[in-house]
């Protein structure tokens, strides 16, 4: 795409939703709040170079740096102390948001081995979207010889729709590749 999404979003996709649900206010219209990417690094506990490589691979990827999520109590069966590093949390707004977005529907998703559209059913009931991703080697920041491991990240997509069917229909607008 030659032009960013939220000047799609404003031009194109905005007049449609309203025309096509016949919303009677412009804040009623579905709109993109914010993008979360996140990791769960268990092997951190006993491996400080696995966080510190996840937190390389999300600068990459998003071109921010991730929030280091801690530990709240300590878990003996998990060999787990109080607060020692166990996750990552970028949180994406405004244009960085959507160029995430264009990124990830334009390059990433179509790079998965045997792509044939994600799932319309990881919808929370609200109009958010879930993706969860087994592999950070689809998105092209990322060097394949510099991974040490194959690491999977979770990707929430965060609305202002009031449920599903609304929140589907806006991110099909954007192109989202649903079955």
């Amino acid at each position: 795409m030659t032009q960013s999404l939220k000047k799609d979003y404003e031009d194109r996709i905005f007049p449609e939703l309203i025309k096509e649900h016949n919303y009677k206010n412009i804040h009623e219209v579905p709109k993109l709040v914010k993008i979360i990417i996140n990791r769960g690094v268990g092997e951190a506990a006993q491996n400080n170079k696995a966080i510190d490589r996840s937190i390389e691979e999300f600068a990459y990827i998003t071109g921010q740096k991730p929030i280091i999520t801690k530990t709240k109590k300590s878990i003996a069966g998990f060999k787990i102390r109080e607060n020692i590093p166990i996750g990552l949390k970028v949180t994406l707004r405004r244009e960085k948001m959507y160029n995430f977005l264009n990124k990830l529907i334009n390059l990433s998703l179509p790079r998965i081995r045997d792509f044939r559209g994600i799932s319309n059913k990881q919808f929370d009931g609200r109009g958010n979207y879930n993706i969860g991703l087994k592999e950070q080697i689809i998105f092209p920041e990322i060097n394949y010889e510099q991974i040490d491991k194959i690491r999977g990240m979770n990707i929430t997509i965060v609305t202002t729709a009031k449920n599903d069917q609304e929140g589907l229909a806006l991110l099909k607008k954007f192109g989202m590749p649903f079955k």
